[in-house]
């Protein structure tokens, strides 16, 4: 017989687990959108200013990645106590999955969290588009929030956070491509 967390049981937990820290999250958005709203208008005046008179239609998946920039930064920073974890840091790889139904919520959340991310970093930014480069801006940011979160105690410096967060960037990156995909 497996154990309670590998079972069927276990899976319907880590999915209730996700539904209800998804609802959680939703519930700053509105601050979401008080800090996102600024963002946007900042990215798109420094695009505007960059290339000259920019259509606005041109300038709305500016918008829109300044804004979902600004709910990831609101999810992992303002719905945290500071100081409300240690400072821990783990690098050891995989060492948050199979522990339980909650830590692979955590695990399947990062991932679902940069999926967006990479998308919409493609869809703003011509040179986004490229495999590469969308790959390390979403490691560059998750390592940007993995540094702030150890240093402001808001989270814990974790290597597969940035490991699902990538995972997620490309998986973004990847439905970019599918749905935009342009022949040759």
């Amino acid at each position: 017989m497996l154990p309670p967390d590998r079972s069927v049981y276990g899976e319907y937990k880590m999915i209730e687990y996700i539904y209800h820290d998804l609802l959680f999250a939703a519930g700053y958005l509105p601050y979401a959108l008080v800090v996102g709203i600024p963002v946007a208008a900042v990215l798109m005046w420094m695009m505007n200013r960059r290339k000259g008179n920019v259509k606005p239609a041109a300038l709305l998946p500016v918008a829109v990645f300044g804004i979902y920039f600004a709910v990831m930064f609101v999810i992992t920073f303002l719905s945290r106590e500071s100081g409300s974890r240690k400072g821990v840091v783990d690098l050891e790889i995989f060492s948050t999955w199979g522990i339980n139904a909650r830590n692979n919520a955590f695990v399947v959340e990062n991932v679902l969290l940069f999926i967006p991310y990479g998308f919409f970093a493609c869809l703003a930014f011509k040179w986004k588009k490229r495999l590469l480069c969308c790959t390390l801006l979403g490691a560059c940011t998750s390592l940007g929030i993995e540094c702030l979160q150890l240093v402001t105690r808001r989270g814990y410096f974790q290597i597969d956070d940035i490991l699902t967060n990538i995972l997620g960037t490309l998986m973004g990156w990847g439905i970019f491509r599918l749905l935009f995909w342009k022949r040759r």
